[in-house]
Protein backbone atom coordinates (compact mmCIF):
# COMPACT_ATOMS: atom_id res chain seq x y z
CA UNK A 1 0.00 0.00 0.00
CA UNK A 2 1.31 3.52 -0.74
CA UNK A 3 1.32 5.92 1.76
CA UNK A 4 0.07 9.54 0.86
CA UNK A 5 2.07 12.12 2.17
CA UNK A 6 1.88 16.22 2.11
CA UNK A 7 5.30 18.08 3.61
CA UNK A 8 4.72 21.15 5.06
CA UNK A 9 7.24 23.75 6.21
CA UNK A 10 7.76 27.52 5.21
CA UNK A 11 11.78 27.09 4.31
CA UNK A 12 11.92 25.48 0.51
CA UNK A 13 15.55 24.08 1.15
CA UNK A 14 14.31 21.67 3.98
CA UNK A 15 10.33 21.11 2.46
CA UNK A 16 12.41 20.72 -0.81
CA UNK A 17 14.40 18.19 0.79
CA UNK A 18 12.09 15.96 2.51
CA UNK A 19 9.93 15.93 -0.36
CA UNK A 20 12.97 14.75 -2.59
CA UNK A 21 13.75 11.85 -0.20
CA UNK A 22 10.48 10.79 0.12
CA UNK A 23 9.77 10.23 -3.37
CA UNK A 24 12.45 8.32 -3.66
CA UNK A 25 10.38 5.33 -2.22
CA UNK A 26 8.50 2.88 -3.83
CA UNK A 27 5.86 3.43 -1.11
CA UNK A 28 5.59 6.86 -0.29
CA UNK A 29 4.00 9.19 -2.67
CA UNK A 30 4.03 12.92 -1.50
CA UNK A 31 0.77 14.43 -3.14
CA UNK A 32 1.36 18.19 -1.77
CA UNK A 33 3.46 20.48 -0.13
CA UNK A 34 2.53 23.65 1.24
CA UNK A 35 4.26 26.85 2.53
CA UNK A 36 2.21 27.80 5.57
CA UNK A 37 -0.43 26.13 7.73
CA UNK A 38 -3.14 27.28 6.19
CA UNK A 39 -2.22 26.21 2.66
CA UNK A 40 -1.37 22.70 4.92
CA UNK A 41 -5.30 22.69 6.09
CA UNK A 42 -6.60 23.30 2.52
CA UNK A 43 -4.57 20.86 1.14
CA UNK A 44 -5.16 18.32 3.42
CA UNK A 45 -8.83 18.85 2.99
CA UNK A 46 -8.24 18.06 -1.16
CA UNK A 47 -6.15 15.14 -0.67
CA UNK A 48 -7.09 13.38 1.77
CA UNK A 49 -3.70 12.36 2.72
CA UNK A 50 -2.35 9.27 5.07
CA UNK A 51 0.20 11.26 6.71
CA UNK A 52 1.14 15.11 6.72
CA UNK A 53 4.98 16.59 8.13
CA UNK A 54 4.23 20.15 9.71
CA UNK A 55 6.47 22.41 10.66
CA UNK A 56 5.81 23.94 14.16
CA UNK A 57 6.49 27.30 13.33
CA UNK A 58 5.12 28.51 10.04
CA UNK A 59 3.18 31.71 8.89
CA UNK A 60 -0.51 32.38 8.69
CA UNK A 61 -1.33 29.50 11.05
CA UNK A 62 1.19 27.47 12.97
CA UNK A 63 1.71 23.70 13.11
CA UNK A 64 -0.30 23.03 16.18
CA UNK A 65 -3.59 25.48 14.80
CA UNK A 66 -2.78 23.46 11.67
CA UNK A 67 -2.44 19.92 13.37
CA UNK A 68 -5.39 20.95 15.33
CA UNK A 69 -7.75 21.83 12.56
CA UNK A 70 -6.43 18.80 10.26
CA UNK A 71 -6.61 15.99 12.89
CA UNK A 72 -10.78 17.79 14.08
CA UNK A 73 -11.55 16.79 10.23
CA UNK A 74 -9.57 13.79 8.95
CA UNK A 75 -11.69 11.60 11.77
CA UNK A 76 -8.33 9.55 12.08
CA UNK A 77 -7.92 9.26 8.62
CA UNK A 78 -4.99 11.51 8.64
CA UNK A 79 -2.41 11.48 10.99
CA UNK A 80 -0.20 14.39 11.90
CA UNK A 81 4.04 13.86 12.04
CA UNK A 82 5.37 17.56 13.80
CA UNK A 83 8.41 18.48 12.30
CA UNK A 84 11.35 20.45 14.85
CA UNK A 85 14.62 21.66 14.79
CA UNK A 86 15.31 21.29 18.67
CA UNK A 87 15.36 18.70 20.93
CA UNK A 88 13.46 20.82 23.45
CA UNK A 89 10.56 22.53 21.87
CA UNK A 90 8.46 24.63 23.82
CA UNK A 91 4.82 23.27 21.32
CA UNK A 92 6.02 19.68 22.05
CA UNK A 93 2.99 19.49 24.35
CA UNK A 94 0.50 21.64 22.95
CA UNK A 95 1.13 19.45 20.03
CA UNK A 96 0.77 15.95 21.12
CA UNK A 97 -2.64 17.58 22.97
CA UNK A 98 -3.43 18.59 19.44
CA UNK A 99 -3.42 14.83 18.65
CA UNK A 100 -0.30 14.55 16.80
CA UNK A 101 1.10 11.30 16.34
CA UNK A 102 4.58 12.29 17.22
CA UNK A 103 7.89 14.73 16.44
CA UNK A 104 10.78 14.12 13.78
CA UNK A 105 13.86 16.33 14.41
CA UNK A 106 14.55 18.15 11.32
CA UNK A 107 18.00 16.97 11.53
CA UNK A 108 17.15 13.48 11.50
CA UNK A 109 18.63 10.60 9.38
CA UNK A 110 16.91 9.08 5.89
CA UNK A 111 16.14 6.18 7.50
CA UNK A 112 14.90 7.48 10.34
CA UNK A 113 12.46 9.87 8.26
CA UNK A 114 11.38 6.51 6.82
CA UNK A 115 11.10 5.13 10.00
CA UNK A 116 8.85 7.79 11.73
CA UNK A 117 6.41 8.03 8.33
CA UNK A 118 5.82 4.48 8.15
CA UNK A 119 5.61 3.88 11.78
CA UNK A 120 3.11 7.14 11.61
CA UNK A 121 1.34 6.10 8.61
CA UNK A 122 0.76 2.72 10.30
CA UNK A 123 -0.95 4.50 13.14
CA UNK A 124 1.51 4.42 15.64
CA UNK A 125 3.40 6.94 17.39
CA UNK A 126 7.02 8.38 17.02
CA UNK A 127 7.86 9.63 19.74
CA UNK A 128 11.69 10.41 20.66
CA UNK A 129 13.21 9.71 23.78
CA UNK A 130 14.57 13.56 23.99
CA UNK A 131 10.92 14.37 23.11
CA UNK A 132 9.58 12.03 25.88
CA UNK A 133 11.36 14.09 28.58
CA UNK A 134 10.10 17.38 27.16
CA UNK A 135 6.61 16.34 27.33
CA UNK A 136 7.25 15.23 30.99
CA UNK A 137 8.84 18.58 31.95
CA UNK A 138 5.83 20.83 30.56
CA UNK A 139 3.57 18.19 31.96
CA UNK A 140 5.22 19.06 35.46
CA UNK A 141 4.82 22.75 34.46
CA UNK A 142 1.62 22.76 33.32
CA UNK A 143 -0.17 20.57 35.68
CA UNK A 144 1.27 20.52 39.06
CA UNK A 145 -1.49 20.17 41.00
CA UNK A 146 -4.04 17.89 38.64
CA UNK A 147 -5.47 14.87 40.74
CA UNK A 148 -4.76 11.20 39.22
CA UNK A 149 -8.06 9.79 37.23
CA UNK A 150 -6.93 6.36 36.06
CA UNK A 151 -6.94 3.94 37.72
CA UNK A 152 -4.11 1.24 38.17
CA UNK A 153 -5.57 -1.63 40.53
CA UNK A 154 -6.56 -3.23 36.90
CA UNK A 155 -2.93 -3.56 35.92
CA UNK A 156 -0.46 -6.17 36.77
CA UNK A 157 2.70 -5.27 39.08
CA UNK A 158 4.60 -5.87 35.63
CA UNK A 159 2.25 -4.11 33.42
CA UNK A 160 2.83 -0.56 36.00
CA UNK A 161 6.54 -1.32 35.83
CA UNK A 162 6.59 -1.01 32.20
CA UNK A 163 4.43 2.14 32.10
CA UNK A 164 6.86 3.12 34.54
CA UNK A 165 9.82 2.45 31.76
CA UNK A 166 7.85 4.06 29.22
CA UNK A 167 7.79 6.95 30.78
CA UNK A 168 11.29 7.49 31.49
CA UNK A 169 11.82 7.44 27.79
CA UNK A 170 13.18 3.94 27.73
CA UNK A 171 12.45 2.05 24.04
CA UNK A 172 10.56 -1.25 23.85
CA UNK A 173 14.32 -3.02 23.31
CA UNK A 174 15.44 -1.04 26.20
CA UNK A 175 12.90 -2.18 28.09
CA UNK A 176 13.02 -6.17 27.56
CA UNK A 177 16.69 -5.72 28.04
CA UNK A 178 15.70 -4.21 31.77
CA UNK A 179 13.58 -6.72 32.76
CA UNK A 180 15.31 -9.87 31.33
CA UNK A 181 12.41 -10.45 29.05
CA UNK A 182 11.66 -10.88 25.36
CA UNK A 183 10.86 -7.73 22.94
CA UNK A 184 7.52 -9.87 22.18
CA UNK A 185 6.40 -10.13 25.96
CA UNK A 186 7.30 -6.47 26.26
CA UNK A 187 4.90 -5.35 23.35
CA UNK A 188 2.30 -7.79 24.88
CA UNK A 189 2.75 -5.97 28.13
CA UNK A 190 2.41 -2.76 26.39
CA UNK A 191 -0.64 -3.71 24.41
CA UNK A 192 -2.15 -4.83 27.49
CA UNK A 193 -1.44 -1.66 29.70
CA UNK A 194 -2.54 0.41 27.19
CA UNK A 195 -5.90 -1.37 26.31
CA UNK A 196 -6.36 -1.29 30.00
CA UNK A 197 -6.16 2.39 30.49
CA UNK A 198 -7.50 3.50 27.01
CA UNK A 199 -3.85 4.52 26.10
CA UNK A 200 -3.72 5.78 22.58
CA UNK A 201 0.08 6.19 22.64
CA UNK A 202 3.24 6.50 24.38
CA UNK A 203 2.68 10.10 24.66
CA UNK A 204 -0.33 9.56 26.76
CA UNK A 205 1.32 6.96 28.55
CA UNK A 206 3.93 9.55 29.99
CA UNK A 207 1.01 11.77 30.93
CA UNK A 208 -0.74 9.22 32.62
CA UNK A 209 2.63 8.42 34.72
CA UNK A 210 2.66 11.34 36.21
CA UNK A 211 -1.39 11.69 36.85
CA UNK A 212 -0.45 8.15 38.80
CA UNK A 213 2.16 9.64 40.54
CA UNK A 214 4.49 6.53 39.35
CA UNK A 215 6.71 9.28 37.90
CA UNK A 216 7.83 12.73 39.47
CA UNK A 217 9.92 15.72 38.31
CA UNK A 218 13.20 14.74 38.02
CA UNK A 219 12.59 11.05 37.68
CA UNK A 220 14.61 9.60 34.73
CA UNK A 221 15.72 6.47 33.43
CA UNK A 222 18.74 4.88 34.69
CA UNK A 223 21.60 2.66 31.95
Amino acid sequence: MTIRAIVADDQTVVRTGFVNLLTTQDDIEVVAEAADGEEAVRLTAQQRPDIVLLDIRMPKMDGIQAARSILSEADGATKVLMLTTFHLDEYVFDALAAGASGFLLKDATFPELLHAVRLVADGKAMLAPEVTKQLIAEFVHRRPTRIATPDLTGLTAREAEVLLLIAQGLSNKEIAERLTVTDHTVKTHINRLFTKLNLRDRAQAVITAYELGLITPGSRAHG
